[in-house]
């Protein structure tokens, strides 16, 4: 999984952030992104992409992740926004705000010199490449595949399930899930749906 990292460290790069997002599809809550730049030649074992991976093993791994990267940064946009743009370029601003917060262990600001992406480009002028399938290919970004799921669940379980506890967020992290469904039908939306993945809903 570092075959893509080296080929592009061969050319004279040195800090390459991976990038992922979590949420696309998700009917509330944030679209969110994690940009992370790891060691050369590091592999943690159990990485791959955090959707095949246990909720228990995904905070395992979010804390080795954490211990081991070079620099680090998330990047969010909320359901108004994604609403007004809508997903697609909201993913794309999640995950240019978190190259620019891309920061060290001593909270200094870091810009990477390439820029590796789950299948998708952003609007950096920083050299770049989308990778098809990219948390299945690229140990790095894996990497932020898992640290964006579980910031984005801890989101889930500890602001918005708790605020809107009508809609079990806290379960089903913002998905379409029948139970979630049946809730907005009852309830109507919250301010954290967006409005214009609910159009077959209500």
């Amino acid at each position: 999984m570092l075959e893509i990292e080296n080929e592009i460290r061969s050319k004279g790069y040195k800090y390459i952030a991976c990038i992922d997002e979590v949420g696309r599809g998700c009917l509330a809550g944030d679209v969110v992104a994690c940009a992370i730049i790891m060691p050369k030649d590091l592999i943690i074992e159990g990485v791959k992409d955090s959707k095949k991976l246990t909720p228990r093993k995904r905070e395992k791994l979010y804390g080795e992740i954490l211990e081991s990267s070079l620099a680090l940064g998330f990047g969010q946009v909320d359901s108004k926004t994604i609403d007004k743009i809508n997903i697609k370029e909201s993913t794309r601003l999640a995950m240019k705000k978190a190259v620019l917060n891309l920061k060290d262990r001593d909270g200094n600001s870091i810009s990477p010199d390439f820029i590796l992406i789950d299948a998708e480009e952003i609007y950096l002028d920083v050299p770049q490449k989308g990778i098809i399938k990219g948390d299945a290919r690229s140990h790095g970004i894996a990497c932020a595949s898992i640290m964006a799921k579980v910031f984005r669940d801890r989101q889930c379980e500890e602001i918005w399930g708790k605020k809107y506890s009508g809609y079990l967020i806290e379960k089903n992290k913002g998905y379409g899930t029948k139970e979630h469904r049946e809730a907005i039908k009852k309830l109507g939306p919250s301010p954290i749906h967006r409005l214009t993945f609910l159009k077959n809903i209500i």
